[in-house]
């Protein structure tokens, strides 16, 4: 394949499924900035594992795999580092009261599925997105059974946790 084909259609690629990418991100990450990285680093990924891409399994399936794979990769590294705070900038709006509470929930659901540990964490994520069981089993390497059966686990857990940081 001529290489300026392959750019415009690994750009197309990345332009379609970027809510895979960007989701990612933001589970595994703490701050815009970071969020940015991690990006960057997905997409730097895909590209270099592009040409190994032989059509066994869907495209958004491969690149969940190699999404998360980044982002754990680059979370285990970040542990050994040491963590600081930023300061962050508040930007308060007036909005209505279901939107607001709404908001809330969105906010609180994100923090406690990143309080779940990374297989976990990456199980809802694919079922908030809706895939099948049977491809957040291929993309963890575990049984659809076993998917399953995590997952009516996990939501038990996320409950739980809902209601204890709520």
């Amino acid at each position: 394949m001529i290489l300026e084909q392959k750019e415009q259609e690994f750009s197309t690629l990345i332009n379609r499924h970027q809510g895979i990418i960007i989701k990612i991100s933001r589970m595994y990450t703490h701050s815009a900035e970071d969020e940015q990285d991690l990006f960057q680093e997905i997409v730097l990924q895909l590209w270099r594992s592009y040409d190994s891409f032989k059509g066994n399994s869907k495209i958004s399936t491969w690149m969940y795999r190699v999404a998360l794979n980044t982002a754990i990769t680059l979370f285990r590294k970040s542990k050994r580092q040491p963590t600081t705070d930023e300061l962050q900038e508040h930007h308060f709006r007036v909005e209505e009261e279901d939107q607001a509470q709404q908001h809330q929930q969105v906010a609180l659901l994100y923090k406690v599925i990143k309080m779940l540990p990374q297989v976990e964490r990456a199980i809802v994520m694919m079922y908030l997105d809706d895939l099948p069981y049977r491809d957040i089993a291929e993309n963890l390497g575990i049984t659809e059974v076993n998917a399953r059966v995590k997952m009516n686990r996990l939501k038990k857990t996320l409950k739980e946790l809902m209601i204890k940081h709520a």
